[in-house]
C-alpha cells in the first residue's frame, strides 16, 4: 500500500509537469484547452458531439522506442517516444470501449469512454506495479488496475491452498471473494460508472473467482491424487449458467479468456478415454473442446475467435501432422471464419506445403553481414534448419548444445539457425556474447513470411530437408528420444 501511495504522487508530480510543458510548447490553442481539461476537469461533461479522446504518458526505462495502441489485439496505432521517453497522441475519433497498450513484451488495459483524456506511468522494469492513470477517465482505468494487481497477489498465493480440502478451499476462495466483491461496489457507488464499463469491472472480480473454482478439482488431483470431485456439493458449477459465452466485448479480455480456456478443458475432458497416448489424449480433448464451443456459444463472431484461440493453442503444443489434419478437420466443421486474416487457415495452409517429399517453400534470411540469401540456396546438401529466439534463453542454449554434438555424429547435415526474434541488432549482440558458428546463423527478415510458409507457432520446430530440397520431416522436434532416427 506504502508503494502505490508513492507511485500515486509520482505520477501526479509527473502529469503536472508534462502539462506545463505541453502548455510552454504548442502554440494551438484547442489542444491547449483540451489538456487543461485532460488534468483539471476529470468530472466535467464536454458539450461536443465528437469522439476526441487524447493518450498519452511516460515510460521509464523503455525497452524499444514506441508504445502500440491496439483493440481487440490490433494494432490501431505506433506511438512514438520522445526523447524525454513520453507519449501523447490525439485522437479525432475514438469509440468508446476497451483498448489495450503494449510496450512489448508487457501490455495492459485502458478504457475510454467518450472525450476521456488520459495519461499514463509506466516502468518496463515492474510494468504492471508500476502503472498509475491521470486525468479524465483515471478512475475507471484505476480501478481495472487495482483489481488486476488484488488478482495477481491473490494467484501468487493459491498454490498451496489448491492442496486444501473442499471445505478450507472453498472457505478460503469465498472469503476473497466476499472482499473483492465489496471493493467493488464502493467503487462502483464512488465513480458512478456506467453499464458499458460495468461489464469489465465486474468481469475483473467473477471470472478470477470462477477460474478458481473450475481448476480446484483437477490441480488438487494432481498434487494430492485425490479426486475431490465426488466430494463437491451437486450445485458447484452453477455459476456456469449466469456466464453469457456470446458476449462481444469480453471474447478477447483476458479474464474472460482464461476461465473459457479451464471450463472447456475442464468439460471436454469428460469424455475422454484415460488409456490413449499423451498425443492422441491431445487430440480427443481439443476436438472435444471445439464441440463444446460450438453448443455453448450462440453467438457465431464469438464462437469464430473461441474456436480460432483453441485451435492456436493446440497447433502451437501439437506438431503432429496426422493429428493436426484431424483437428483441423473439426475446426473446419464448425468454423465460418473464411477471412483472408484467418490465422488457423493460413497454418493448416501451411501444413498441407509441408507434407514430406514435397519442395520446401523457400523463405528469405538475412546473414551477420545484412546479405540478403534464402533458404533454397543454403540447402546444399541434407540440411536441419532449426530455430531460436532471444527471449528463450534456455532453449537457445541447449538447442545449440544439441546442434553441436549431432553436427560430429552426422557430419552429412548441414545444421542452419535461424532466429526469430524482431529486432536485428539484438539478434547480433546475442550471437556476439554466446560466440555461435556466424557462418550457420541467419536471422528471418521477415517473420509473417516464415510463418505463413512453414507454420511456425513455436521454437521448438525442427525442419528436416534433403539433399535435393524436398521435405524429410517438416514437423520434428531435436529433444525428442527418437529424434535421431530421422536423421539416418
Amino acid at each position: 500500500m506504502v508503494n502505490r501511495i508513492i507511485q500515486l504522487l509520482k505520477i501526479y508530480l509527473f502529469c503536472n509537469t508534462h502539462l506545463m510543458k505541453t502548455l510552454l510548447n504548442t502554440t494551438k490553442y484547442l489542444l491547449i484547452l483540451s489538456l487543461i481539461g485532460l488534468m483539471t476537469s476529470c468530472k466535467k461533461e464536454f458539450s461536443g458531439d465528437n469522439y476526441v479522446a487524447y493518450f498519452g504518458g511516460e515510460v521509464a526505462n523503455p525497452n524499444n522506442p514506441y508504445v502500440l495502441f491496439c483493440k481487440n489485439n490490433i494494432v490501431i496505432d505506433t506511438i512514438p517516444l520522445k526523447k524525454d521517453n513520453t507519449f501523447f497522441i490525439k485522437f479525432d475519433s475514438l469509440t468508446p470501449g476497451l483498448y489495450s497498450f503494449k510496450h512489448e513484451p508487457e501490455y495492459q488495459y485502458v478504457y475510454f469512454d467518450k472525450n476521456d483524456s488520459l495519461m499514463v506511468h509506466v516502468n518496463s522494469k515492474d510494468f504492471d506495479n508500476s502503472i498509475v492513470f491521470c486525468g479524465r477517465g483515471d478512475e475507471k482505468n484505476n480501478f481495472l488496475m487495482e483489481m488486476y494487481l488484488r488478482n495477481e497477489k491473490d494467484r501468487d498465493q493459491m498454490f498451496d491452498i489448491f492442496d486444501y480440502n473442499f471445505e478450507k478451499f472453498n472457505a478460503n476462495i469465498e472469503k476473497t471473494n466476499k472482499s473483492n466483491l465489496k471493493f467493488y461496489k464502493a467503487k462502483k457507488q464512488e465513480i458512478q460508472w456506467d453499464e458499458e464499463f460495468d461489464v469489465f469491472a465486474k468481469a475483473m472480480v467473477e471470472f478470477p473467482y470462477y477460474t478458481k473454482k473450475e481448476v480446484y478439482p483437477v490441480i488438487h488431483k494432481i498434487r494430492t491424487g485425490e479426486d475431490v470431485a465426488s466430494k463437491m456439493p451437486k450445485e458447484y458449477y452453477d455459476f456456469r449458467k449466469q456466464i453469457d459465452f456470446s458476449n462481444e466485448a469480453l471474447t478477447d479480455f483476458s479474464p474472460f479468456a482464461m476461465y473459457l480456456n479451464h471450463m472447456l478443458n475442464n468439460v471436454a475432458s469428460l469424455n475422454t478415454k484415460k488409456n490413449l497416448s499423451e498425443a492422441d489424449m491431445s487430440l480427443k480433448t481439443n476436438i472435444n473442446k471445439l464441440k463444446v464451443a460450438d453448443t455453448l456459444i450462440k453467438n457465431q463472431k464469438v464462437k469464430n475467435i473461441v474456436l480460432n484461440n483453441i485451435a492456436f493453442q493446440y497447433l502451437l503444443e501439437d506438431q503432429n501432422m496426422v493429428n493436426d489434419k484431424a483437428f483441423l478437420e473439426t475446426y473446419r466443421r464448425y468454423s465460418t471464419d473464411k477471412s483472408k486474416k484467418n490465422e488457423i487457415l493460413k497454418i493448416e495452409k501451411a501444413i498441407q506445403l509441408l507434407t514430406i517429399g514435397k519442395p520446401l517453400p523457400s523463405v528469405e534470411l538475412v546473414d551477420v553481414n545484412g546479405k540478403k540469401t534464402t533458404t533454397n540456396d543454403l540447402v546444399t546438401k541434407n540440411t536441419v534448419f532449426f530455430f531460436w529466439s532471444e527471449k528463450l534463453n534456455s532453449h537457445l542454449v541447449a538447442v545449440h548444445k544439441k546442434v553441436m554434438e549431432f553436427e560430429k555424429a552426422f557430419p552429412n547435415y548441414n545444421f542452419i539457425a535461424i532466429n526469430l526474434d524482431s529486432n536485428i541488432d539484438t539478434w547480433k549482440e546475442t550471437l556476439s556474447a554466446y560466440q555461435f558458428n556466424p557462418a550457420k546463423e541467419f536471422h528471418c527478415s521477415n517473420f509473417e513470411d516464415i510463418k505463413d510458409k512453414w507454420a511456425i507457432t513455436k521454437v521448438h520446430r525442427i525442419i528436416i530437408v534433403n539433399a535435393d530440397k524436398s521435405i524429410k520431416n517438416g514437423f520434428a522436434n531435436m529433444f525428442d528420444v527418437n529424434f535421431e532416427d530421422n536423421l539416418k
